[in-house]
């Protein structure tokens, strides 16, 4: 939770990495990441991958844990860090980072600068600390998960900041450019500008007071609520105009509390000016009154509290649309069968179905050729007889003119010896020679990674083997020495 050091980003190599994303993939179902599993996810070209736990846990970016079933590792705050500056870096949105510049109850602030000199500012959220431990209760960033941790939920946080702040940059609304974003970091633009809270005196109070009702106005009438509109969360520059940030509490205006989180931004600016200006006035938006919803924001960016409403009646909808459909193929098969009486016969002879038609066709077609086949042998039988004919008293001509004739040779054989015909056989196949090839690589790769993969994770368990055969070793020898 404290200072960002990036000084050991630079000497962290591939395979450092790879282990750090793999403890991150085994939290998503695991609160302790066994060396094993780590191992398994991680898969490291040489193994080896207890040696580079050891020395990312010697360097607090992993944090060994033991339970009463288990032991692991879990990723620290700095090792999420490392991650997604990483990324961040290889995206060439972040070549430096600077001091910091704020701290926030959820999140540090920080100055960073991108590969053509520019500033930016990169929000880190930082939820879980022992100042906001009730965050599960107030913000709905796990839904309806019983159990889940800080840093799933500071990815939530972030992810949700940087959809409003796209969608609200996008149209008109005075927050910070956004960048990128990247786990539980944002990116954004560095506001030249100051927190309302640190700002004692103004030249027209009554002018930015005006701005900051008309901005929580105009925020409902597109169908969101900031929910902590305060002087912590407002940016005011020289020219006295004001900036919004800090807005992943946002909600929509049919979640059942609108009223009163509207109401609590509302008294929130007042009460301040009163206090700070000695500003009052009774002009103040209203939520019964002023709030006409223009668009729909908070179904855009699937704000919290969207009731099931909007998904009954787009269900009722398409309901609609479904029986007006039903009602026009049943006007279209009336007028068709309205068309005449020889219509209707033809449609009455017809078969009922596709399955019926195909086989009509198919045995009218059989029929036909069974036909034709038969004409042609017919045929083909009438020339063959007056041939044969012919044939045969030639045949009884020649043969009363000579003697009979047997070769010896085939009087010798056995007469259960059929004639034998040698025929050659050309097999070949349609799939091509070199897709062959592919293929057979392709599982020989396979399973040559499959093998490595399972001797590398055999590997790993058999270090926690040995440990616990030496913990049983220990216990046995202290039992002995004590009944000596």
């Amino acid at each position: 939770m404290g200072k960002l050091d990036v000084s050991l980003l630079r000497y962290l190599s591939q395979e450092d990495f790879r282990v750090l994303t793999a403890v991150e993939m085994g939290m998503k179902n695991h609160e302790i990441v066994p060396v094993s599993l780590i191992a398994s996810i991680a898969n490291l070209k040489h193994g080896g991958t207890h040696k580079v736990v050891r020395e990312l846990s010697k360097h607090r970016l992993l944090a060994f844990e033991r339970s009463k079933m288990n032991q692991g590792y879990r990723l620290t705050n700095r090792g999420y860090d490392y991650l997604a500056l990483k990324v961040l870096a290889q995206r060439d949105i972040v070549l430096s980072v600077g001091n910091q510049i704020g701290v926030g109850k959820e999140s540090d602030i920080y100055i960073v600068g991108d590969t053509e000199g520019e500033q930016l500012a990169m929000k880190i959220h930082r939820l879980g600390r022992t100042s906001f431990r009730q965050l599960k209760n107030k913000r709905d960033y796990h839904a309806k998960r019983n159990t889940v941790s800080w840093i799933y939920l500071s990815r939530l946080a972030a992810t949700k900041e940087f959809a409003y702040m796209k969608a609200l940059y996008a149209r008109g609304f005075p927050v910070p450019k956004p960048v990128e974003c990247n786990r539980h970091c944002v990116v954004m633009e560095l506001l030249q500008a100051y927190p309302l809270q640190q700002i004692h005196e103004l030249e027209n109070p009554g002018a930015v007071y005006d701005e900051l009702m008309n901005l929580i106005l105009k925020l409902a009438n597109h169908g969101l609520i900031h929910g902590d509109f305060n002087e912590f969360n407002l940016m005011v520059d020289g020219n006295d105009h004001v900036t919004m940030i800090d807005f992943p509490q946002m909600m929509s205006t049919s979640h059942k509390n609108a009223r009163h989180y509207f109401d609590r931004d509302v008294k929130c600016v007042r009460d301040f000016f009163l206090r700070r200006f000695e500003y009052e006035t009774d002009e103040y938006p209203q939520f019964d009154v002023h709030v006409q919803k223009e668009c729909s924001m908070d179904k855009e960016i699937a704000a919290s509290g969207f009731s099931r409403e909007d998904n009954v009646e787009m269900e009722k909808f398409s309901d609609e649309f479904r029986h007006q459909i039903e009602s026009d193929s049943t006007e279209n098969q009336n007028s068709g069968d309205e068309s005449g009486d020889s219509e209707e016969n033809n449609a009455n002879s017809s078969p009922t179905n596709l399955e019926d038609a195909l086989e009509v066709h198919e045995e009218s077609a059989e029929s036909e050729e069974a036909q034709n086949v038969q004409d042609k042998d017919q045929q083909v039988q009438e020339i063959e007889t007056d041939d044969v004919e012919d044939t045969l008293e030639d045949l009884s001509l020649s043969n009363s003119q000579f003697r009979p004739f047997r070769d010896g040779s085939r009087m010798d054989e056995p007469k259960h010896m059929a004639e034998s015909y040698e025929t050659a056989s050309i097999s070949s196949t349609s799939v091509p020679d070199e897709l062959i090839k592919q293929r057979i690589r392709k599982t020989l790769t396979k399973q040559q990674k499959a093998y490595t993969h399972r001797r590398l994770r055999k590997g790993e368990a058999a270090l926690v083997t040995k440990q616990r055969r030496n913990l049983r070793y220990e216990v046995k020898t202290s039992l002995d020495l004590d009944a000596m």
